[in-house]
């Protein structure tokens, strides 16, 4: 036990669509607050996705929320139009604020929004589907906090019930692609360090204005 938080349990509601959703609304919110520090001198920083800028990061996070609003639809894969490069820090962080209301309205729309969802090679039920949004927000607004330097730590509740999809969805193909080799973390850690050892993420990495900036293209999205 960790934070007084008990295991969390592969069976305690996560496929249910309510619960999916309230799981999805305290993501953003996490990253909301952390997307408020963004700012124009920030964008060429590094993050921890290897490879990409700050300001590419924003631009992948907003096309992941498109896709996410997409798929409550039953299907991501229709033809979207491209994330324009050159705009403010301002107009991005805006953007992202509109897709994440876009997206929280598309699967709170209940019993409209899709019991299941083809992704690709995939086909998940709408709630793992949400539950992978969340996840990917959660871990991506923290991406955006080593970058800024606030380095807000994912709440306890919200990283131990993300660590469920998390070990449902990533698979042994995805390492390397979309996330990282795990990193061992040790006995009793708090739920936000073992859900980022899982995702391979490097709690040493890129922070802020102490890692300097690059100018280097897109890697592998992480």
């Amino acid at each position: 036990m960790t934070r007084g938080l008990a295991e969390p349990d592969p069976t305690d509601g996560t496929d249910d669509p309510a619960r999916a959703v309230e799981l999805l609304e305290r993501a953003l919110g996490y990253t909301r607050v952390v997307l408020a520090d963004v700012a124009q001198p920030m964008l060429g920083r590094p993050t921890p996705c290897a490879g990409w800028t700050l300001g590419e990061l924003l631009r992948h996070m907003e096309d992941a929320l498109d896709a996410f609003a997409e798929a409550a639809a039953g299907r991501v894969g229709s033809p979207r139009a491209p994330v324009p490069e050159h705009r403010t820090a301002a107009d991005r962080v805006a953007a992202l604020q509109h897709g994440a209301c876009r997206l929280l309205g598309a699967w709170s729309a209940l019993p409209a929004a899709a019991a299941r969802v083809e992704i690709g090679d995939r086909v998940l039920p709408g709630p793992r589907l949400v539950g992978l949004a969340a996840l990917e927000i959660t871990v991506h607004g923290w991406d955006v906090g080593r970058a800024t330097g606030r380095c807000p730590r994912i709440p306890a509740p919200l990283a131990a019930e993300l660590l469920v999809p998390a070990r449902r969805l990533v698979r042994p193909e995805d390492r390397g692609l979309l996330f990282a080799r795990p990193r061992p973390t040790p006995a009793g850690a708090a739920y936000d360090d073992r859900l980022l050892g899982f995702l391979g993420r490097d709690l040493t990495g890129p922070r802020g204005a102490d890692s300097g900036e690059r100018d280097s293209p897109p890697g592998v999205a992480s």
